[in-house]
């Protein structure tokens, strides 16, 4: 079976500092015309770090979008244009105060495939060494080390319901 869809035409509806929406009319394989509302968004990194052998970094910050404070992993937007890895490691530095002197490379994740193309790039962090965190202007961030089981926990009970720490998690200790 085709599951493809030809992009007809489109017309952006919104553009934001953050995000920009667009309006697809496309043609799907069955011949017959759609509407597709997209959302685009240049993308982000997440980090894994880990400190010890048994703990990483988390952050809590404020998520205005669901009004809560959220314990996740290390992250960032992109800049448009700006590649993941130089970007991941000026997040780490930003949110947690730290340098890390071995990384991997875990991939990505599409996070809301059905109406938006953001794309987060993941990263496992480790041999860190602290050099003082400098949040950006406007963040009041929060850095915490976890031992792993700690956060496994928080994730069955729902204190951890963010979808990037745990793609993360799930990346990095092959869960």
């Amino acid at each position: 079976m085709n599951f493809e869809e030809k992009t007809l035409d489109y017309e952006y509806v919104y553009e934001g500092k953050v995000i920009d929406v667009r309006r697809d009319n496309v043609e799907i394989s069955t011949g017959r015309k759609s509407v597709r509302e997209v959302v685009e968004h240049s993308g982000g990194i997440v980090i894994v770090a880990q400190k010890s052998s048994d703990s990483i970094l988390m952050v809590k910050q404020f998520r205005y979008p669901i009004k809560k404070t959220v314990l996740e992993l290390p992250a960032g937007k992109l800049e448009k244009g700006e590649e993941p890895f130089p970007a991941a490691k000026r997040e780490l530095e930003e949110e947690t105060g730290y340098k890390a002197n071995f990384w991997q490379d875990l991939g990505y994740i599409n996070t809301t495939p059905g109406f938006c193309n953001e794309k987060l790039y993941l990263y496992y962090a480790s041999d860190l060494e602290f050099v003082g965190e400098h949040p950006d202007e406007g963040e009041i961030i929060q850095c915490f080390e976890y031992k792993l089981n700690e956060i496994y926990e928080k994730i069955k009970t729902g204190e951890i319901n963010d979808a990037k720490t745990i793609c993360g998690l799930m990346r990095a200790f092959k869960l």
